[in-house]
């Protein structure tokens, strides 16, 4: 028998896919159903699922943020979201599938037939951790820029474009929305810490307190962090 977990900030989304679910429920027991991604990273470890049944948009961390931060785990994610733009980064991140809500019952069949055969040809014992690249490439007008993530201070916000901030005061604009990269600066080092900016952490020379509060960059910069982001940000840094 396959266990299952559900991680879905709205309960509605959760219900649902649970009673699509019950279809299954011959060779499929949904275990756990979690609408707190804190709460689930408490306890997704330790109940031995094979499968995560996983939302994209969540309110503090996206669905992303969670595998990021779950490390290294024994079990297979299936992406359930209403928005198709994450298809690449989600099987980028290794995720068996990807669903589209509303749910196609078909689409659904099919998962789960790939997961019982995953699950049937994967060894016990096997660890996945999130696909991990120290480089990423930027597609402008001119060209196809190659850069190493250690080089990036902070990619900024503008309409339909995202602003890459270098060290030596370098600067590419990509004509993409900062959602696009969102997906693949998830790691501890990056941090979406308000609606327009992704900093890397490891260039903060300080945190000023305030309602969210203000960061401080090596470059003289300075980034305001929104109180939605400033628990996440604090634990980052603490982690640093």
């Amino acid at each position: 028998m396959i266990k299952a977990a559900i991680l879905d900030d709205e309960i509605k989304g959760s219900t649902l896919l649970n009673h699509k679910l019950k279809e299954f429920g011959d060779r499929l027991q949904v275990v756990a159903i979690y609408n707190d991604p804190q709460i689930a990273l408490q306890e997704l470890k330790e109940l031995g699922i094979d499968v995560l049944f996983l939302d994209i948009e969540m309110p503090k961390w996206n669905g992303f943020e969670v595998i990021a931060k779950l490390g290294t785990f024994e079990f297979e994610v299936i992406f359930v979201t209403a928005y198709n733009a994450f298809v690449l980064d989600a099987l980028r991140s290794g995720a068996l599938d990807y669903l589209l809500k509303p749910v196609d019952p078909n689409e659904l069949t099919k998962a789960v037939e790939k997961l019982e055969l995953k699950c049937k040809m994967r060894p016990k014992g096997v660890v996945h951790s999130p696909r991990e690249t120290g480089r990423l490439s930027l597609s402008t007008a001119e060209g196809i820029y190659y850069i190493k993530k250690e080089e990036l201070i902070k990619v900024e916000a503008m309409s339909n474009y995202s602003i890459f901030n270098l060290t030596g005061d370098k600067k590419i604009v990509v004509s993409k929305t900062l959602k696009d990269f969102e997906a693949v600066l998830t790691t501890p080092q990056f941090l979406r810490v308000n609606r327009g900016t992704i900093v890397n952490l490891s260039y903060i020379s300080k945190y000023r307190k305030g309602d969210g509060g203000v960061l401080d960059l090596v470059n003289g910069e300075e980034v305001e962090v929104s109180s939605s982001k400033k628990t996440i940000l604090l634990e980052c840094l603490e982690r640093l």
